[in-house]
């Protein structure tokens, strides 16, 4: 008799990665090489030390090592939410009625409820091993603050979280959450530095972005020198962090034999989607598998299907160094939407540089189409995803009907990276019928892309 897949997956404590995977050691063709800010040259380990903890940095560059042992002193805290469990959605195929086999690594299984924990833990270990003793940092939706502050309480550091204006109206509880856990929340656009101050004078009814939170946060960080600034996404060492997701979530399928033909996430700035698919990456670069990579982005923040392959910077203000990425210009104002955490007009340099290849797939959803697929979603598996993750939800629901429509069974494996609980203005607002799509034009595209710098690189 065929034995019966369970429906989660769990692994062992001790069968928890000890080490990070570095999907550039891997890649034929690196990505090209961040740029200082001020000399457009090559940015150095030295350079970034002024920004980051000295081991980030070091990682940010680090393009050689296949795997970056974990310290004990992390994965000590890792224990305390991972491994996280592997789920097949047997009861979403069968309202799908579909051959296809859907899989989803759920990361909401700890009080930030999302997968920003991976990141937030070592950056601030990293932070006290220095000897620093605050640190300042960026949120959108509240993910990436929420954690953040989690692991500065757990670390014994303080923190400064410069909160997207729009999504800490949207989302109070956010707020609370972060403060109770010891941190300092500022709405972004802000009074208290000369970078929100600059964009308040613009536009004084700005309902901010995160690139606006970012130049404000690493301000904040330059105050003292045993600040710096640490954030969530898009830079390659949290991408490493995330790559636990990829690397439990193999660890999983391989129990059972299993190797997906298509693996889905949602995508912002890349560190949960980069994560989720850099050990399957690897395998097709090494011809082991011909599996396909899908990206998922609102409408309204198309970064990779409408943006351009450019040297952009990381923050409205100009002041982070430079990446090689698709981007819709550091200018560039998304409307408000559900989705904060993906409202960055940037893409992780290693994921721009696989779709600029050809090895990643994006596609955009229109924010209903997103929740409709989220609650279809949260019917048949009794979990409330965040409005960021049901991106993937809705991706991975077409690819499943595919399969439906043309008989071929597929196994479909997809980042479920955060729960919506604290979202439930978001839901609210698409039960009464309140919420609408907006479409973006190319006229609001150029204002964006106008921003763009006049940098080759060379």
């Amino acid at each position: 008799m065929k034995r019966r897949i369970p429906t989660r997956i769990y692994l062992a404590e001790d069968e928890m990665p000890d080490a990070w995977y570095n999907l550039r050691a891997d890649m034929p063709t690196k990505p090209a090489p961040m740029l200082h800010p001020q000399t457009f040259k090559p940015i150095t380990e030295e350079d970034l030390r002024a920004i980051l903890s000295a081991e980030a940095a070091r990682q940010e560059l680090d393009e050689e090592s296949r795997f970056v042992p974990i310290p004990e002193g992390i994965l000590d805290f890792y224990r305390a939410f991972r491994p996280s469990p592997l789920i097949r959605a047997y009861y979403l195929e069968k309202a799908l009625d579909t051959p296809a086999e859907i899989y989803y690594k759920f990361e909401g299984t700890n009080t930030s409820g999302s997968h920003k924990l991976n990141s937030a833990g070592p950056q601030a270990f990293y932070a006290r091993e220095e000897g620093l003793s605050s640190l300042a940092t960026e949120t959108g939706a509240g993910q990436w603050g929420s954690a953040m502050a989690m692991a500065c309480g757990f670390y014994g550091l303080d923190l400064s979280v410069y909160m997207v204006k729009v999504s800490s109206e949207q989302k109070p509880y956010r707020k609370a959450l972060m403060e109770s856990y010891g941190a300092r929340v500022i709405p972004s656009p802000s009074d208290t530095t000369e970078a929100g101050r600059r964009i308040l004078a613009a536009n004084p009814d700005s309902g901010g972005s995160l690139g606006c939170a970012i130049s404000e946060a690493m301000e904040a960080s330059r105050r003292s020198d045993k600040c710096r600034y640490v954030l969530g996404s898009v830079l390659n060492h949290v991408m490493l962090h995330q790559s636990v997701i990829g690397l439990e979530a193999k660890a999983a399928l391989d129990k059972y034999g299993l190797r997906p033909d298509i693996v889905i996430g949602c995508a912002g700035g890349g560190s949960n989607l980069g994560g989720l698919i850099a050990p399957f990456v690897a395998e097709r670069l090494a011809g082991k598998s011909a599996a396909r990579f899908i990206a998922v982005e609102p409408a309204s923040c198309p970064t990779l299907t409408r943006g351009r392959y450019a040297y952009d910077f990381g923050d409205t203000a100009g002041t982070t160094p430079l990446m090689m990425m698709r981007t819709l210009g550091a200018g560039f104002m998304p409307a408000p939407g559900h989705a904060g955490g993906l409202r960055y007009h940037g893409m992780n340099p290693v994921l721009s540089k696989l779709h600029n290849d050809g090895l990643l797939e994006a596609r955009a959803e229109p924010q209903l189409a997103v929740f409709d697929a989220a609650t279809r979603f949260m019917k048949c598996e009794g979990i409330l995803p965040a409005p960021e993750s049901a991106h993937a939800i809705k991706a991975a629901i077409d690819e499943a009907l595919e399969c439906r429509r043309s008989g071929e069974k597929k196994t479909i494996l997809f980042g479920l990276s955060g729960t919506g609980y604290f979202d439930m203005t978001a839901y609210t607002a698409y039960n009464s019928g309140a919420m609408t799509d907006k479409a973006l034009s190319d006229e609001d595209l150029e204002k964006g892309f106008a921003s763009i710098p006049a940098v080759s690189g060379d």
